[in-house]
This record gives structure tokens, C-alpha cells and sequence, in this order.
């Protein structure tokens, strides 16, 4: 079976229970995100973007979390740029990048478009589909490509087929639609922004905005070069298993909204402090042993959000001088707290040759307490929570959407819960799509 016809011959009754569940997973996790990132400066300056710069035509959708009506791709664009903005969303190890950051608003913003008139099983199906091909395409490019790209680069792809299946066109334009996608992505190098954090982040608003702009252009008669990830022989394996391999299941969940990357030293740092009781004022310096991609991120003193995302040193020292890690701790006063900052100044990353040789597979850190006593405590070799290994619970992942959405106020919040858990039944997505289109 081609990608093509995976895309649109996928039906719900395909998908065993697990991946249904993994995707109701996903898109709670996704628009909890995307709740919480309504309230950055990043997306303010997104979603005001979309409505000066992509105008509704005769098929608006509205941008999520504010509800003005915008093109589709306006609305994906805004929507997945929002869910960056607050580095909180699922992502997979060999990507080295997230595929739902740019699903769940390119199928959102088309649905939206096209009226709402889909069932929830229809969007559990889209999700599923685009998780499948955006993974597999993301492994893809980097398996064939010389430089790291961004998450846009490969998620083009899968928004531009789920525009085509949802838009009902046939194979040839849907591959049309792909081969647009594919040559328009965002080839954006992805440590340029590790290196220098700023609003760029990880490509993924500019992916769907190519991708949904991709299956409107091929439904008009838009012709695009053949996507080679999608269709060279150098990546055919990884194509012969669709609808028997489920990637979506390979997904992790972050526990905090920073980069993958900086979380094993994150979680070993805090697991060494409570298991020892270390008060932050007793440790003199941290050494973070990790892989060389993770060293890049350092961090002591960033003056953004954006450049607090993309850190290891500051993060930690957060959670070790607060005992948490959520929004109000990587943004806002708490870039000027003194104590963090003291903290994070001491903290010294070194690339360990193992770590490194097992990246991007696992994702590792270890970390050492120089105490003011004397002492030396060292951490076990640590892996981010929530990956496949050691998944986040259903009850962790219903939390973290109750911290994120608590702006919205409870009956929201409990509206909203209750319309995303009501997916695998009948009703039309349109009660959804209001729900997500209020303003924040």
C-alpha cells in the first residue's frame, strides 16, 4: 500500500484500542499545550499575524484560542506556532522533533473550514494518519539529509496529505500535495536555534502552514516535484509497514515545558536532590554529564522564555531552588530571580562520549552535587520521563491538561475534557471546534 493510499483508505475500525487511546492521549496533551501558549508573546504576535497577513476567504477557520476567522492554513500556521511557543508537546526520539504540533492544528483548522461536519472518530483517524506519515517522513530526512532540519521540515508533509484526504481529493493530487509540501518545508537547521533561542523555535508553524497551503494548491490543479521522502528507494523500509506498525505509540510526553533534551538532567538533578534532601543553598557546583547536542543548550542566564526553553542550566536550577517546573518558572520575573541564577551560574555541562554514542535513541544524563560540605552525590544515568519505556499515566497526562487549561476556568476546562474523551463516538467535531476557537 502506497502513503497515498494508507491516507485515505485509514478507517477507525483500523485501529486497535491502544491507538485510539494513545491519540485521544495526543490531542488532550496537544490543546492543553496550545491553552497555555495562548498567553505568550509569541503567539499574540502569531495569531494578530494571521489575521493582518492570511484573511478568511470563502472557507474561514478560526484561530484557536482567540476565534477570529483566518484562511486554514492561517489558522494551522497561528495554532502550531502557539503550540511551540510553550514546549510542553509530544515528540519521538528519532525525529529529534514533534509530529502533533503541526497534526492536530492542520486537521483542526481544515475540519474548521470545511464546516465542522466530521465525526470525532474522523478526527482520532486523521491524527492517527498524520502521526504515521510525519513520523516516518521525519526519520526519513534524517536518515537522508547532511543537516539537522526542524520538525516544519518533515510535518509539511503529513498536514499537506491530511488536507488532501479531508478535501477529498484523489491519489494523483494528494501526491501533488506531498511533492508541494516537500519542496516548500521549512529546511530550517534546528541548532541555529539551539545555539541562539528566539521565536523561530522548531519550524513546525511554518510546516503547516506549507502543508495545508499544499493539498488547497493541488485541489486547484498546483502540481509539485515528487516527495522524496515519501518515495526514494533509500526510505522504502520504512514505508512497508504502515497500518502495522503504529508510531503514534512511540510518542513521549514532556512533564515540563522545555526542551527534550534538557529534561533527563532535570529529572536526575531533582531525583539526587530529594533523595538525599539537598537544599539548594548547600550545593557549591552541579556538574550535568550528557550527550553533545544537549551540551549546546547551557542556559545560565537567558533574558526570554524562548532562550529558558532551550536550556539545561537555568531550567534545573529552577527546579531545584522552586521544586517545580511550569510556565511561571521559565518566563516572566522568574528570568530575574536571584536565586535561580546564583544556582545557575555553578552548573558546568560536559559532554560524555557514551551519552553522546547513544543519542538520538535514548536520550541520557547523569549529575554530580559538589556540596559545600565536601561531599560528592552522583545520580544514576537518567532518561526523561515520559518516553515509551516510562510513560507518563493517563492520570499524570489529565493533570498536566488541568494545569495547563486552569486559565480557562473550571466548566471550561471540564467542557473541554469532556468533548476531546466524547472523540470515539458520533458527534460532529463541530462542538469541538467552537470550544477551542473561544478566546483564551
Amino acid at each position: 500500500m502506497t502513503v497515498f493510499a494508507f491516507a485515505h483508505e485509514l478507517r477507525y475500525a483500523d485501529l486497535p484500542p491502544p491507538v485510539v487511546a494513545q491519540a485521544s492521549r495526543c490531542i488532550l496533551d496537544l490543546i492543553g499545550v496550545a491553552a497555555a501558549g495562548a498567553e505568550t508573546a509569541l503567539a499574540a504576535i502569531v495569531r494578530d499575524f494571521a489575521a493582518d497577513q492570511m484573511a478568511a476567504g470563502r472557507s474561514p477557520a478560526r484561530l484557536i484560542f482567540d476565534g477570529r476567522p483566518v484562511s486554514a492554513s492561517g489558522a494551522a500556521f497561528a495554532a502550531a506556532s502557539q503550540i511551540d511557543a510553550f514546549d510542553a508537546h509530544d515528540g519521538h526520539a528519532l525525529t529529534k522533533g514533534h509530529a502533533g504540533v503541526a497534526i492536530l492544528p492542520a486537521v483542526l483548522a481544515v475540519m474548521d473550514a470545511e464546516g465542522g461536519r466530521q465525526r470525532g472518530r474522523d478526527l482520532i483517524t486523521a491524527v492517527v494518519a498524520g502521526y504515521e506519515i510525519a513520523t516516518r517522513a521525519g526519520i526519513a530526512l534524517h536518515r537522508t539529509a547532511l543537516d539537522y532540519h526542524t520538525s516544519g521540515a518533515w510535518n509539511a508533509i503529513a498536514c499537506a496529505v491530511l488536507t488532501a484526504r479531508l478535501l477529498g481529493l484523489d491519489l494523483a493530487h494528494t501526491r501533488e500535495a506531498a511533492g508541494i509540501a516537500e519542496y516548500h518545508g521549512p529546511r530550517s537547521q534546528m541548532m541555529r536555534c539551539i545555539d541562539h533561542p528566539t521565536m523561530v523555535k522548531d519550524g513546525s508553524g511554518w510546516g503547516a502552514l506549507a502543508g495545508v497551503s499544499a493539498g488547497y494548491l493541488a485541489a486547484a490543479g498546483f502540481t509539485g516535484a515528487p516527495a522524496v521522502l515519501l518515495e526514494e528507494a533509500a526510505v522504502a523500509d520504512l514505508w512497508a509497514d504502515l497500518g502495522s506498525r503504529w508510531r503514534i505509540m512511540e510518542q513521549y510526553f514532556k512533564p515540563y515545558p522545555v526542551c527534550r533534551w534538557a529534561q533527563p538532567a532535570i529529572e536526575a538533578g531533582r531525583a539526587l536532590q530529594l533523595g538525599h534532601r539537598v537544599a539548594p543553598e548547600a550545593i557549591a557546583r552541579i556538574k550535568v554529564e550528557t550527550f553533545a547536542e544537549g551540551v549546546r543548550l547551557a542556559g545560565a542566564a537567558p533574558a526570554t522564555t524562548e532562550a529558558a526553553q532551550y536550556a539545561i542550566a537555568f531550567p534545573l536550577a529552577a527546579i531545584l531552588t522552586r521544586g517545580g517546573l511550569g510556565a511561571a518558572d521559565i518566563g516572566g520575573a522568574a528570568l530575574a530571580d536571584a536565586a535561580i541564577l546564583d544556582l545557575s551560574h555553578r552548573i558546568d555541562l560536559v559532554t560524555d562520549p557514551d551519552l553522546a554514542a547513544r543519542f538520538p535513541a535514548e536520550r541520557l544524563a547523569r549529575v554530580t552535587f559538589t556540596l559545600r560540605d565536601g561531599r560528592s552525590l552522583v545520580s544514576d544515568v537518567t532518561p526523561a520521563r515520559g518516553d515509551p519505556a516510562a510513560p507518563l499515566s493517563n492520570d499524570e497526562v489529565a493533570a498536566k491538561f488541568t494545569r495547563l487549561t486552569s486559565g480557562l476556568g473550571p466548566a471550561r476546562q471540564q467542557s473541554l475534557r469532556a468533548a476531546i474523551d466524547g472523540l470515539a463516538g458520533d458527534d460532529e467535531v463541530a462542538g469541538l471546534l467552537a470550544m477551542v476557537a473561544q478566546p483564551a
